[in-house]
């Protein structure tokens, strides 16, 4: 179809108007005006101005998500409410034997079992009796984290937890837990090149510091695998291990008494001490940091964007 562009000048000042008609060719789909395509609709005259092939690309039905068609309300009504429910039922339960687990694996044999009964001494057996009571408490750590990671993850699982480990809180966390590896040891070497007298020989220092250094090696482990697994139980792990791990310490200022440590390793075990409740607390300040910003997120006033960096 051809229609014409009409110009107009010399308008102004008395001058006579010219008007130049040129030929402009408008080229349009062969659909009728009752017929015309729809915007997404793919075109084959790919010049049409009216339907392109650039404006939205057609949709295939085989990669379209299979989205749940359902007959009647009461197939609504399953699908969302039984879930929920069953959570609901077990969830107050757990609540309480969850902890009540950590309860008496790990707080129970340390505060009222008599070291007297399972301690026999600066030897293997007592090592491995200590070490022992350290694997009781694990097994219930596992338990509670289980759980806990069960009735904390969402039904759908549709966000991706890894964004919300915030690089520094990993940092500060490898950076504290390789700390308190590498400062007993450190120690040990010095004792045993005579820097620090009296030398320390190795069954009593690993009496005293050994249970302490493999759990915190599994604690460093138990934390770098909730968050390759993208577990909910990231921020309360290092609390649960740490809660421990002051009371591990107290009990090997006890048995330093009994086998006649010297006084740089009571120090180092009270310099020790200060240290772990030191990142407790601040782990349990980084807790309610996030436990707000959560919160603050969920909220219908939301959270600005200065509050999250």
């Amino acid at each position: 179809m051809k229609v014409g562009r009409i110009t107009c000048q010399g308008l102004f000042n008395g001058n006579s108007c010219h008007l130049v008609i040129e030929n402009l060719v408008l080229r349009c789909t062969k659909h009728s005006s009752w017929q015309a395509s729809l915007p997404y609709a793919s075109s084959e005259d790919d010049t049409s101005i009216i339907a392109g092939t650039n404006v939205v690309e057609p949709i295939d039905s085989e990669e379209a998500p299979e989205i749940p068609i359902f007959q009647s309300g009461q197939d609504v009504v399953e699908v969302k409410k039984d879930p929920s429910v069953l959570r609901t039922a077990f969830k107050f339960p757990m609540w309480l034997l969850g902890p009540s687990i950590l309860l008496v694996t790990g707080i129970v044999p340390t505060l009222w079992l008599p070291l007297s009964s399972v301690f026999l001494g600066p030897n293997i057996a007592g090592l491995l009796s200590l070490v022992g009571l350290d694997c009781i408490f694990n097994m219930g750590a596992m338990l509670f984290f289980l759980m806990a990671d069960a009735f904390g993850r969402p039904e759908n699982n549709m966000f991706d937890l890894k964004n919300q480990v915030p690089v520094s809180y990993r940092f500060w966390n490898l950076a504290a837990s390789t700390l308190g590896l590498v400062a007993p040891l450190a120690l040990f070497f010095a004792s045993h090149r005579g820097i620090l007298q009296p030398q320390l020989s190795f069954i009593p220092f690993a009496v005293l510091l050994v249970p302490y250094l493999v759990l915190l090696s599994v604690q460093m482990l138990t934390e770098m695998l909730t968050w390759r697994w993208k577990s909910p139980v990231w921020l309360v792990a290092p609390v649960v291990y740490e809660g421990y791990r002051v009371l591990q310490l107290m009990r090997g200022l006890q048995l330093a008494d009994e086998i006649s440590a010297p006084g740089w390793m009571v120090q180092s075990l009270r310099g020790l001490v200060s240290w772990w409740v030191l990142v407790l607390g601040i782990q349990l300040m980084r807790v309610a940091w996030f436990a707000g910003l959560s919160f603050a997120k969920n909220s219908r006033y939301g959270v600005s964007d200065d509050v999250k960096q």
